[in-house]
């Protein structure tokens, strides 16, 4: 309910308690109320309406004499989900005394929002007032009315702003009496309110002999039908006289760099244009009275126009005899003269007389110079002293020449002449045309050309390209050739495979590098085979042929060259007998990271054709010396390539490892690149900067999936399952008492020492899941003491007794050597025939233990994670078991692409054991959400759980009650 209005009497007795010096304290501050505006014609009648919905009227303090009216205003309301009217008790305040409280409303402390608002747009309105912003008008019922105007676009679009900003409650004011109830739009108000004051603030006592016509001084309504021509002639400025301005460009003003603009008068409509002196001087043209009249016209003219364009200011007397002289415009005053001035004066009544040649813009685009290289010079990439960027000008779309633009540079004018026509001059654009030319290495070129922009002074410009190189963007960012396989390749490509071979062979044959990216399985292999093979065709490439790889898959290189390159001579340089004598470009090098690590300035010595890194995730680290090795070794090749399954396993710096050795460069500094990608990425923040890079490097990596439609119709299908298993007594119990020991440890620790002793906890515990004997270092010889103990050996026994009872094959991976030799002595004693694989395992024992597995000699194949995870073919295995979960799912996808891949003609089964309420468990949830960031944004794995809060630690790994 809202407190009743007061009567009459209550109100006159307070003010006459007011007059005795008592009852200020029941007066109150407008303020504090509410406010709307109840528009009236004319304008100057409007009045501002107060209401207090919440809170009991009292009489305002206004000065006096306060015409203030009390009554009731209809206001709409929000009720549950619409609207409601209301009947309020208000006060009505004329426009002109309703100001005073507005603006104070915005310094008062509890100062309502609507007045605020009110006050901030009547204070913008006073301030145009104040700069004599007024213009006769007629209002709709034909009364006498000021009006603000004219306005600057910036002006108007203020005032846009201001209605834009509008509070809802601002216009709550409403006529209607049923709903749908229609409320006035917000620039309407605003511009009612900018009217209203125009209107009422110029009426007084003084008015009457400064305006034509009286009733244009009065403040009672009158009539003003009968002066719409007059009013209508002031708004367009068309008096006896109109008013022109004429840019004079063939006269060289002094001081140098200025412009003259002369006035000029046209008499009527139709006469022709004269000197403003000849207004003042020829009695013959202008006779008196007319010509003071003329004089008027044309001082009232500039006096209008000043207040548009400032400098007209200073013409106003300052030729002969009082009449306006010519102005000298500098620069700044030209160019706004051709843009928004231009455009007001017009509205104003004012032209404005520019020669016809006049070019209002002269263009500027950034350009890239480069020099197209001959067929056969080497890539963009070896062009660093060749390469520059720079501004250039170009009129009606043909560039300027070198002349022009010294002319252009070095004018002091803000007009030239050049090619017969006037050109603007531009300040900003002459300065970049002033700056040299900024010298770029081949990978900043590579970068613009493939992006089409460049950052200077911390802004993205568009950059113009030569032709050559806008062909060769064509070619990167929408490859579609595709080129022949060549003759000695004894196999038929896949589809996808043939676009992967001929996205290489087109990177490669521009001198740069490119990153195939495809799933483990689908044959990357034999498409970098074809491209070795289409690179001899071509006689003007030289050079042998290096392919780095693990140790693990020197065999297979070996083996694939032999089978689908017969033509090609494969060396190992591996092993104490290592040579690299008597190489020749049909020669095909493989050795292992390691080697090229150790050898690398003796590999560096060679001029390769061609440098592939296969598994190349083993350059991940870029501060490592396996990666520094990679770039030193392949510092003068032609061209390299990476091959990789998994480009990104853990964060965006891995991305920028291997792309720093395909195509160095491209992606700046790592530093710059962890700043302008990596963070914001990483951080999940900035969609925009993810789709920068992607574009960026799109054209250097090719990523393909086994799930992709048409990439591999042929694989069977992957079942993965979830094992959960229970923790035994024992197992629970070494749990528990790790997890409260460790964890009160780390409550009194910080820094490193924390951060270890959480890794600690982290792989205690995990051993801890796997068995209670890799955990309490028991030896393998006590293998008859394992059964019973651990939930995950027993699931093993039971899928083994399955997966062997059909004559299948299994992979059985884990992270731990010591878990692996555990299972092993136990599958021995439970005479199981196997065989186990770790980093350990020299090369030759790797290859007779692979052929063993694919002949079906061994039916159960243990595997360490991180040694043989990459780089084998066990098609033979149906089923794969992670006896243990890795921190990144990336990496358990190429241990299960060991048998995942082509050449796999059964279905998989995929089984990883998870035990139940432990840290397992909720690291699984977690490689659950990294999945689906796979090839983005992955987090940091173990370490990245050092820095968790020890709330949060304990969470993790608490052991939990099974649901």
């Amino acid at each position: 309910m809202c407190d009743p209005l007061v009567d009459q009497d209550t109100l006159n007795r307070r003010h006459e308690a007011e007059k005795r010096g008592r009852g200020v304290a029941d007066t109150v501050d407008l303020a504090a109320y509410a406010a709307g505006l109840e528009v009236a014609d004319p304008p100057r009648l409007t009045r501002v309406v107060f209401w207090r919905p919440h809170a009991p009227l009292g009489p305002p303090r206004l000065p006096a004499p306060a015409t203030c009216e009390a009554g009731r205003a209809t206001v709409v309301r929000p009720h549950g989900a619409g609207v409601r009217r209301a009947e309020l008790p208000c006060w009505r305040v004329p426009v002109l005394q309703a100001v005073p409280e507005l603006a104070r409303a915005r310094v008062r402390k509890r100062g309502h929002p609507t007045a605020m608002y009110w006050g901030a747009v009547a204070l913008y309105v006073l301030k145009l007032v104040g700069e004599g912003r007024l213009m006769p008008s007629v209002s709709g019922r034909g009364c006498d009315t000021w009006r603000l105007a004219p306005l600057t676009r910036a002006e108007q679009d203020h005032l846009d702003t201001l209605a834009a900003a509008m509070p809802p409650q601002a216009r709550a004011l409403t006529g209607e009496t049923r709903a749908p109830y229609l409320l006035p739009r917000r620039t309407d108000l605003v511009r009612a309110l900018c009217d209203a004051i125009a209107d009422a603030w110029p009426r007084t006592a003084a008015a009457a002999d400064l305006v034509d016509h009286p009733v244009y001084a009065a403040a009672e309504a009158g009539s003003a039908v009968h002066l719409q021509e007059w009013v209508d002639a002031v708004a367009a400025g068309r008096g006896e006289v109109r008013v022109s301005l004429q840019v004079d460009l063939e006269n060289d003003p002094e001081p140098e760099g200025l412009v003259r603009v002369a006035v000029r008068v046209r008499r009527g409509r139709d006469g022709h244009l004269v000197t403003a002196h000849r207004v003042w001087q020829d009695a013959a043209a202008y006779p008196y009275p007319a010509q003071l009249q003329a004089q008027q016209d044309v001082q009232l003219a500039l006096e209008r126009g000043a207040l548009l364009w400032p400098p007209l200011a200073r013409v106003a007397g300052s030729g002969e005899q009082g009449a306006p002289g010519d102005l000298l415009a500098n620069a700044e005053e030209i160019h706004d003269l051709l843009g928004d001035a231009v455009v007001r004066l017009a509205a104003a009544g004012i032209d404005v007389l520019w020669p016809a040649e006049v070019v209002k813009e002269l263009t500027a685009r950034l350009q890239l110079s480069a020099p197209r290289p001959s067929s056969h010079a080497p890539s963009l990439l070896a062009m660093d002293s060749l390469l520059q960027l720079r501004w250039s000008a170009l009129l009606d779309g043909a560039e300027l020449s070198e002349a022009e633009l010294f002319r252009l540079a070095s004018s002091r004018r803000p007009l030239v002449r050049l090619r017969d026509r006037w050109v603007l001059v531009d300040a900003k654009l002459v300065a970049k045309l002033r700056r040299r030319a900024q010298r770029l290495t081949g990978a900043e070129a590579l970068r613009i050309a493939v992006t089409c922009q460049a950052e200077l002074d911390g802004a993205l410009h568009p950059v113009h390209l030569p032709a050559w190189l806008e062909d060769l963007r064509d070619t990167l960012t929408a490859p579609g050739r595709s080129v022949a396989v060549p003759a000695g390749l004894t196999a038929t490509l896949r589809t996808y495979q043939q676009a992967g071979y001929s996205w290489l062979e087109s990177l490669t044959a521009n001198g740069l590098g490119g990153t195939l990216a495809d799933d483990m399985g689908l044959g990357k292999t034999i498409t970098l085979l074809a491209l070795v093979l289409r690179r001899l065709e071509d006689p003007h490439l030289s050079g042998p042929t290096l392919v780095v790889c693990p140790a693990s898959m020197l065999g297979g290189w070996q083996r694939e060259a032999a089978r689908f390159a017969p033509g090609l001579t494969v060396r190992r340089f591996h092993g104490r007998a290592r040579t690299l004598s008597n190489l020749t470009a049909n020669t095909l090098v493989v050795t292992t990271y390691d080697t090229a690590r150790a050898d690398a300035g003796q590999l560096a010595d060679i001029s390769w054709s061609l440098v592939a890194a296969d598994e190349a995730q083993h350059l991940k680290n870029p501060y490592s010396k396996t990666a520094a090795a990679l770039r030193k070794v392949s510092a003068g090749a032609h061209a390299r390539v990476a091959l990789t399954g998994t480009p990104v396993e853990n964060n965006l710096s891995e991305l920028w490892a291997i792309l720093d050795f395909t195509v160095r460069g491209l992606l700046g500094s790592l530093e710059a690149f962890r700043s302008r990608y990596a963070r914001p990425i990483e951080a999940g923040q900035d969609q925009d900067v993810a789709d920068d890079l992607a574009r960026l490097v799109g054209p250097f990596l090719l990523r393909r999936l086994k799930s992709d439609p048409g990439i591999a119709p042929e694989l069977p299908p992957k079942t993965l399952t979830d094992h959960i298993v229970t923790l035994t007594r024992e197992q629970a119990a070494l749990y528990a008492a790790v997890v409260t020991d460790t964890l009160e440890k780390i409550a009194r620790s910080e820094g490193i020492t924390r951060r270890g002793l959480v890794l600690k906890l982290l792989t205690a515990l995990k051993q801890i899941c796997n068995h209670p004997a890799q955990y309490l270092k028991e030896e393998p010889a006590d293998a008859h003491s394992l059964p019973g103990r651990s939930g995950k050996l027993a699931l093993l026994d039971e899928l083994l007794d399955v997966i062997l009872a059909e004559q299948g094959a299994v992979l059985i991976f884990t992270q731990y050597v010591a878990m692996a030799r555990l299972i092993t002595a136990h599958l021995t004693r439970r005479r199981i025939r196997t065989q186990f694989l770790h980093g350990g395992t020299p090369v030759a024992d790797r290859e007779r233990m692979v052929e063993a597995f694919q002949n079906g000699d061994i039916p159960v194949f243990l595997l360490s994670l991180k040694a043989a995870g990459t780089g084998l073919t066990l098609t033979r295995a149906q089923h794969v078991v992670h006896f243990d979960r890795w921190w990144n799912p990336a990496v358990e996808d190429q241990a299960t692409d060991r048998a995942y891949r082509i050449g796999q003609t059964r279905p998989v089964q995929v089984h990883r054991m998870i035990t139940e309420g432990t840290v397992e468990d909720r690291i699984a949830e977690l490689l659950a959400t990294k999945r689906a960031l796979a090839d983005a944004v992955l987090g940091g794995g173990e370490a990245a759980l050092t820095e968790l809060s020890d709330a949060d630690l304990a969470d993790l790994v608490r052991l939990q009650d099974a649901p």
